[in-house]
């Protein structure tokens, strides 16, 4: 099985997105957890992905069963 990569700068507009419309939604999610399993992840996004979980705990972000957040 070939290792899991994430999309350059994915996290970044995750991040980006999720602070501009406060939730957190499924696809979002994968993304994380392909984050977690990508060994190759720099530490600019691991501390990204780590504050978009972070603010989940918080309750700052909402969880949502959405693909997408666009209305």
């Amino acid at each position: 099985m070939p290792p899991v990569q994430l999309l350059p700068g994915a996290i970044a507009e995750m991040l980006a997105c999720v602070s501009d419309t406060g939730v957190l939604t499924l696809a979002d999610r994968y993304g994380l957890m392909a984050a977690a399993f990508d060994e190759s992840l720099n530490d600019d996004d691991r501390s990204a992905a780590n504050r978009l979980l972070r603010s989940v705990v918080k309750g700052r972000v909402k969880m949502v069963n959405e693909l997408s957040a666009a209305a």
